[in-house]
């Protein structure tokens, strides 16, 4: 089985980029544990970082016919990506939204996210244990509908 990983814009700066709220973790060491626990599932990642959405709808519309879920980090784009939540809902695979961090713990604009309607469900607040257990997650949810 094969899942998409798409971190949106700015999440290459994890590591950096505020680390009272996101840690010390940068983006090559959370998609190294991604890979790992792949690895440890027996299933491939493909995995995008983009601080454009149209580059991560394009990732979506390739991979339609041969991913089987994705996890989806929509960042700066949880609260205004209309397109990127469209591609989502056009997906035949089940998405998993996840946050680094509690985005309804923070500033009440960052609360509401446009892209949760479109997904199967939502984990964050846990830092880079977010990203693991929506590998994990969206494993189980791939194979249930295979064994449909």
């Amino acid at each position: 089985m094969k899942f998409l990983v798409l971190h949106g814009p700015n999440l290459n700066l994890f590591g950096r980029r505020e680390p009272h709220i996101y840690g010390h973790t940068t983006l090559a060491q959370i998609d190294a544990q991604l890979a790992a626990l792949a690895g440890e599932l027996g299933v491939r990642l493909e995995t995008i970082q983009s601080n454009h959405e149209g580059a991560l709808i394009d990732f979506l519309h390739q991979h339609i016919d041969s991913a089987h879920g994705a996890l989806v980090n929509p960042a700066g784009l949880t609260q205004h990506g209309v397109p990127l939540h469209d591609a989502i809902k056009a997906m035949p695979f089940p998405v998993l939204e996840v946050h680094m961090s509690n985005i309804a713990a923070r500033e009440p604009w960052r609360s509401h996210s446009i892209i949760s309607p479109a997904v199967k469900g939502t984990i964050q607040g846990l830092g880079p244990q977010s990203y693991l257990l929506g590998l994990r997650g969206i494993a189980a949810l791939a194979a249930q509908a295979v064994a449909r």
